[in-house]
């Protein structure tokens, strides 16, 4: 099949050689493509956009042929969620609970633990490991959800925690609870299980007496660091200790401090012992827990005899299970369970919902990938005996006593008729979802069969036949009947009519022609509007784009025409038309936009609406990318009328501007005898005289202020001028406005009067005082807010030059009574102390109350850089980028009167002081420089949520971020930044200590910053 832009061609080809007057029902159907071979099955890998009579690729393989059951629904089978026979019950990881997951299988597989569920009375917290015990064992589902002990322990599901500290508070509060019951067998059960004893004994080397010190334990935590197996790791447990200089033992025999020894002697072991490889520990040198990933080689028969004093039990244990924990990080990971059925001695993986049965090669106790290891990681696991594992994974090992002999008959685990009744109804409401999720299925089955059937049938009836009338439906819609996932709403084609209601020729590549005899069937069982039979061919859009097609021809040739009568010289009698050049040079991209809106206009107005400009646009042949919207507008004034500007325009004969009538013929008209707009002429010449009125005007003030423009011989509050008592003071926004218009005065506007007032309070009082006015040359700080200082005889000329609004003057008083040399300053209007105070508090508040304000972290090298890049950055401002100039910050620490005035008089500053907002001082501009970030901050923000936006974005740890603002560190982790006096568009100086080069560690990193909380406010502490 042809490519589309063939059958494009091809439909139209005619139009070049056929008048739109003559056009035939044939050629219209040659513009629909109408007679365009079908295509076949297997000949289209798509399908044919350009060919309304292609029906193949629009969904109808999945249809055609024998189809699978399981095609026609998404729904899963139920019977994967069904228990199978002599297999047990996983549980449900509900976030990050996959460390209790572990645990509460391993118990489960402990009988005694176990059949304690069946003698004690269900209260609380046992009362949900009762019943959770029982659903493992008769639940017909193939996991639980443990959600109802994890809610009454109120542990947070999405905060993996410490596996080892759950394990411990979990037994004892198991072992507290028991303990109150009347029943003498439950009270000791967790400790004749779990409890063990061993001795703390101090031997003293002078006199040789032992103090013996005997404790419980429940685990024996081992060190794993250094050692390669169990035996190893035992052995240090027990070994000997040297109490020496300042840790030297109180002998109370010898009654004086002696050298001595210390070493733990196991006295007593339990029935099940546990192991806890302490392989999180706590690193010194990054301040937080990282895991050990050492190989530790372990038993499955395991003899304690030679670490017991005294062997008068059997002290042989076996290997009961294995947890695990998968993940490089302290903070994050996976735990998993492989425990061993005491009925079958059978190994099973334990993995929250998932449960394998570990056999064959599969049997490798402690063996898990790990999450997000790196290959440089990864260290070859050392060879194992026969009756012997390693893991890089194990933190806990749990040994059962080989000796004790349990009846399979008494271990069989009978569940309470209490706890069964609880279980037949959860086991119902399986069996009831069960039995909905089959019909919802088989459901789906049927509808899709009976939509199999009727596809089948339809689809034969789509192809149309020479001679027999037809109907176009869209091909969206076929394509959505197709797909049986989508809902199938009602025939649609009224988005492919044409203004004059049928079916526009653009949109045949969106429809597809079908029988008339299927077109019945489908609007009969779907519904529809518009119907498009073979009348809807439009015989208006068809003409329309003939003569269009046929204009663009011969466009080319008239544009060569035009611009060979451009180049010859017109005659001097011959009038002529005016043009604009700009029209002249692109005027045949015009006349191409302006055939293409003309077609457009035929389209309907979901398309485009009539009238609108085509988004087409040509290449400029003088490149100068002017973009013309109509023909001849570029001569056209503000008024309408023909613009003054001659060298806008050029004169054309009447022979080329007739040429150019035929496709601009609502073009603006002007004859060689048509005069310039008289307005206009009258505008240039007022403008011309009020050029020269303001030149004449900044000649004279600038003669007159000549100093105060140059900015020589100033005034200044340091060093008082002797030939003066007294000194003027005006904003210095109005001295920066009158600068700019002595420079620049015909494109500036004169400025007319002081305003005085923005320096003033409501009340009229003045707003700085003398010393706080002295800042201003220390800092250079001159903001808009800020004053300017004048001689007398300057003060003299303003008045009469510009309108003042009030007089403001700073005075200098000698003390006459007293020949001491004493001077006092005084400010006419007086300080208005008032508002004074207001004004810096408000200024104070608004410097430590912010939200969403940026800050800039910029990270250093070395001191020397961090105090070059953290001094204020200042703007030389020359004359001709006044509006570009920066200003510096102000320090904190000092008088803030340059940085703000108060709220009232803000309201009558000119518009270019809205930028200064909230009374906060800031840069208009911030020149970002290299290692430098924006970030967004808020005043009530701590330092240490600072340092974890800044660690994401410079993956810098926190314990590694020194900061600093204007040579001041900041420490405090728990201080707000308004408190530490960041404020908004602030430069903090970040210096690492050293880079981290692990990022698979940065998730440790985070989680170091946010509070560790443990099972703080949990069940498992009596809360």
């Amino acid at each position: 099949m042809a490519p589309r832009l063939q059958l494009e061609k091809d439909a139209w080809r005619w139009a070049e050689m056929v008048k739109p007057e003559d056009i035939t029902h044939e050629h219209i159907e040659l513009a629909y493509r109408i007679a365009v071979l079908a295509c076949k099955r297997g000949t289209c890998r798509r399908n044919c956009k350009g060919n309304p009579n292609c029906l193949v690729g629009i969904g109808e393989q999945s249809w055609l042929g024998e189809i699978d059951e399981n095609a026609f629904h998404n729904i899963d089978d139920p019977n994967s969620e069904r228990r199978d026979k002599n297999t047990f019950v996983g549980l449900t990881n509900l976030g990050a609970t996959c460390y209790v997951n572990t645990f509460l299988q391993v118990w489960f597989h402990n009988l005694e633990l176990l059949l304690l569920s069946t003698y004690y009375e269900p209260r609380t917290i046992c009362e949900h490991l009762q019943y959770l015990f029982a659903l493992l064992q008769n639940s017909n589902r193939r996991y639980i959800d443990p959600s109802g002990l994890v809610k009454a322990l109120g542990l947070d599901t999405g905060q993996q925690q410490d596996a080892q500290e759950f394990s411990k508070l979990f037994l004892s509060l198991l072992e507290d609870t028991l303990s109150k019951q009347k029943d003498p067998n439950l009270q000791n059960v967790i400790q004749q299980q779990f409890c063990g004893q061993f001795s703390y004994v101090t031997v003293c080397n002078q006199c040789g007496r032992e103090s013996p010190l005997p404790s419980r334990f429940y685990e024996l935590e081992l060190n794993i660091q250094g050692h390669r197996n169990l035996t190893e790791c035992v052995t240090e447990f027990l070994k000997e200790e040297k109490l020496e200089g300042d840790n030297r033992y109180y002998c109370e025999s010898c009654q004086s401090k002696q050298n001595a020894t210390r070493r733990i002697k196991l006295q007593s072991l339990p029935r099940t012992l546990n192991f806890q490889l302490m392989r999180f520990v706590f690193d010194r040198q990054s301040s937080h827990k990282k895991k050990l990933n050492t190989f530790i080689s372990f038993p499955e028969v395991l003899d304690m005899g030679p670490f017991l004093e005294g062997k008068e039990e059997e002290c042989t244990y076996e290997l009961s299970a294995v947890l695990i924990h998968r993940g490089v990080s302290a903070y994050s990971g996976h735990y998993i369970a492989h425990v061993r059925d005491a009925h079958t001695n059978d190994w099973y993986k334990f993995n929250d919902e998932e449960i394998e049965k570990m056999e064959g090669k599969k049997l490798q106790l402690g063996i898990e990938e790990d999450i997000a290891e790196t290959a440089k990681s990864q260290t070859r696991k050392p060879k194992c005996s026969k009756g012997y594992h390693c893991s890089r994974n194990a933190y806990m090992l749990v040994y059962k006593r080989q000796t004790e002999e349990i009846d399979q008959t008494e271990t069989i685990f009978e569940v309470p008729a209490f706890l069964q009744k609880l279980v037949d109804q959860d086991n119902k409401k399986f069996e009831e979802w069960y039995n909905e999720m089959a019909d919802m299925r088989k459901q789906s089955v049927d509808k899709g069969k009976a939509k199999h059937e009727e596809v089948k049938e339809l689809y034969e009836l789509l192809p149309t036949e020479d001679g027999l009338s037809y109907e176009f439906v869209p091909l969206e819609w076929l394509k959505k009947w197709l797909d049986d996932s989508t809902a199938i709403k009602e025939i649609d084609n009224s988005q492919f009519l044409c203004s004059h209601g049928k079916l526009h020729p653009d949109k045949i590549g969106e429809v597809k022609r079908i029988s008339s005899k299927a077109a019945d069937l489908l609007f009969s069982r779907y519904g529809g509007v518009s119907r498009l039979g073979q009348s809807s061919l439009c015989r208006d859009c068809v003409t329309q784009r003939c003569r269009v097609i046929r204009l663009k021809n011969q466009l080319n040739e008239d544009y060569r025409e035009v611009m060979n009568f451009v180049k010859t010289p017109m005659k001097s009698d011959e009038s002529g038309f005016w043009i604009g050049k700009a029209s002249l040079r692109s005027w045949r991209q015009l006349a191409l936009d302006q055939l293409e809106e003309d077609e457009e206009e035929t389209k309907h107005n979901n398309s485009k609406v009539n009238g609108e400009k085509s988004s087409i646009k040509g290449d400029n042949e003088d490149g100068d990318g002017e973009e013309m919207k109509n023909f001849n507008e570029d001569i056209l004034c503000y008024h309408g009328g023909l613009n003054i500007l001659e060298n806008d325009r050029r004169l054309v004969s009447a022979e080329v501007w007739n040429k150019l009538r035929l496709y601009f013929p609502r073009a603006p008209e002007f004859t060689q005898n048509n005069e310039a707009c008289q307005q206009c002429m009258r505008l240039e010449r007022e403008g011309k005289e009020n050029e020269a009125l303001n030149r004449m005007m900044a000649n004279e003030q600038k003669s007159s202020l000549l100093n105060l423009f140059q900015e020589k011989n100033r005034p200044t509050l340091q060093k008082w001028p002797q030939e003066t008592d007294a000194l003027y003071v005006v904003p210095l926004y109005f001295v920066d406005e009158w600068r700019k218009f002595i420079r620049r005065p015909a494109k500036s506007n004169p400025v007319s009067s002081v305003g005085n007032s923005l320096l003033l309070c409501p009340h009229g009082g003045f707003m700085f005082t003398y010393d706080s006015m002295l800042f201003k040359s220390e800092c250079s700080c001159l903001s808009m807010h800020s004053i300017a200082l004048l001689w007398p005889a300057e003060w003299e000329v303003i008045s009469k030059m510009f309108l003042v609004d009030q007089a403001i003057s700073i005075c200098r008083i000698h003390d006459k009574t007293h020949d001491n040399g004493n001077v006092q300053y005084q400010t006419y209007p007086d300080l208005c102390r008032e508002c004074r105070e207001g004004f810096i508090f408000q200024q104070q508040r608004d410097m430590s109350e912010y939200a969403q304000a940026t800050v800039y972290v910029r990270k250093v090298i070395d001191k020397k850089r961090m105090i070059k890049e953290s001094a204020p950055e200042f703007s030389v401002s020359g004359s001709d980028v006044e509006d570009e100039r920066e200003e510096p910050k102000m320090d904190g620490e000092k008088d803030p009167d340059f940085s703000q005035l108060n709220e009232t008089a803000s309201l009558s500053m000119p518009p270019v002081t809205a930028a200064c907002k909230s009374g906060i001082r800031r840069s208009t501009r911030h020149r970002k420089l290299r290692g430098e970030k924006a970030l967004i901050v808020s005043a009530n923000q701590t330092l240490k949520e600072l340092k974890i936006q800044i660690m994401h974005a410079f993956s810098v740890a926190p314990f590694d971020q020194n900061l600093s603002i204007d040579g001041r560190c900041l420490t405090d982790d728990s201080a707000t930044l308004g408190s530490l006096g960041v404020i908004p568009e602030s430069i903090i100086c970040l210096k690492a200590d050293e880079p981290i080069a692990d990022y698979a560690a940065m998730d440790d990193v985070y989680q170091v910053c946010m509070p560790e909380e443990g099972f703080k406010g949990t069940g498992l502490l009596g809360h």
